[in-house]
């Protein structure tokens, strides 16, 4: 059985401007909560990480080492 690209996640390169798609796929999962993004709305991320968050706050904490 194939899956579709809807049923896994993406693999992103984070830059500071952007992200580029390495692998296919519709989401990809918050480095802290475990919740899926869509790509459409992915607005945080980290470039030293290479992580994804779901929200601004998440984002913050992780980055002030409180997540």
């Amino acid at each position: 059985m194939l899956m579709s690209s809807a049923d896994r996640p993406a693999t992103l390169s984070y830059g500071p401007n952007g992200f580029r798609m390495i692998s296919s796929g519709h989401f990809v999962v918050c480095a802290v909560t475990g919740e899926r993004i869509a790509l459409e709305a992915l607005r945080y991320w980290s470039v030293e990480r290479q992580e994804p968050y779901a929200t601004a706050e998440i984002a913050t904490r992780r980055l002030l080492g409180k997540a």
